[in-house]
């Protein structure tokens, strides 16, 4: 079935049928109405490529995901929530999506905008992938707008959406210390990504608004991945003091901080308290269950899908700025008992 035979068929012209599957004020809605009803009942597509070209747009949105880090891939639970969100809100915006890659011909450096150019493409979303990618530092600097997720994009038409981390971290802090503890560590995600950055820097402001004073052996670096969370309650416990509380910045690192407590022969949150952010599925599953920070993944999808719409209509000269999502603490058994 092509556009020949449903116009034959329709019994109007292939400019016709072209209007009306496009929308065109041009055709009456009784035409139009009849026309796609015809269309759907006999499997008729339009040729996507030749609408592009007509309409000047594609309806299509590109996603970079290439973190370039091997323990940042597409297994880890929040990200993969996250993509689904991102999905899920293009979607509901009328939008197809295509995920980007380096691999292929050319020059590795501006791969991602040649895909943008050769498909036309309306906007990217970024997410997962560092802000020194040199294919991403080209694509942010081109006049493609493009929305990034806890990515710190830095261009002409780029826009960065992220929760609210430091606060989150705050929340944690003050949970803790309502809680009577005084010696709180944190685990921390890798430190050159914002997030982790931004998370650390509200748990050193609340425990200063607190007066708590935080060692240098307190803070500990991870991967945002289990074994990293219980390797470094390990190294926490065998400090001359070890806390009484630690706040993990991601919840895979919390749970692995939950492992290392039972190894330890330690009750949680009778002998130490754990705290973690994200909230994934596993959080309310593990035993016991884990206090978290958590990240609204539909808001950010959301936010990340309107942040980048508003990129497309706004003048290129203002500098969009940054959509910044709520978080909530969530307290379960893991601090608290009785929770």
């Amino acid at each position: 079935m092509n556009i020949r035979e449903l116009a034959l068929r329709s019994g109007v012209s292939t400019a016709t049928v072209s209007r009306a599957l496009n929308d065109r004020a041009e055709v009456s809605e009784a035409t139009r109405d009849r026309i796609r009803r015809l269309a759907s009942e006999l499997g008729y597509a339009p040729n996507e490529p030749a609408r592009t070209l007509v309409r000047r747009r594609s309806d299509t949105i590109g996603l970079v995901w290439d973190t370039g880090y091997e323990t940042l891939g597409f297994q880890h639970p929040f990200l993969q929530g996250l993509l689904s969100a991102v999905r899920n809100a293009l979607s509901e915006a009328d939008y197809h999506l295509m995920l980007l890659t380096t691999s292929g011909p050319g020059d590795a450096d501006t791969t991602y905008l040649q895909a943008v150019r050769r498909h036309n493409l309306e906007g990217v979303v970024v997410l997962g992938t560092p802000a020194d990618n040199r294919a991403l530092r080209a694509l942010a600097a081109s006049d493609v707008p493009c929305s990034g997720i806890d990515v710190a994009l830095s261009g002409p038409r780029t826009v960065r959406v992220t929760s609210d981390n430091a606060a989150g971290a705050a929340a944690a802090v003050e949970h803790l210390y309502a809680q009577g503890h005084r010696r709180i560590a944190t685990v921390t995600g890798p430190l050159y990504l914002p997030p982790a950055a931004e998370r650390l820097a509200g748990f050193r402001q609340a425990c200063a608004r607190l007066g708590l004073d935080v060692p240098p052996e307190y803070v500990v670096t991870g991967d945002f991945f289990l074994n990293s969370g219980q390797d470094a309650v390990r190294t926490l416990l065998a400090t001359e003091q070890p806390p009484t509380a630690v706040f993990a910045a991601g919840d895979q690192m919390a749970i692995g901080a939950l492992h290392a407590a039972a190894d330890a022969g330690l009750s949680v949150p009778g002998d130490l308290a754990i705290v973690g952010f994200d909230d994934i599925d596993a959080a309310s599953l593990v035993r016991p269950a884990l206090t978290t920070v958590a990240q609204d993944q539909r808001a950010l999808g959301s936010a990340a899908v309107k942040a980048l719409r508003g990129l497309l209509d706004a003048d290129p000269a203002e500098p969009a700025e940054p959509w910044i999502v709520p978080t909530r603490l969530v307290v379960r058994a893991s601090s608290r008992p009785g929770a």
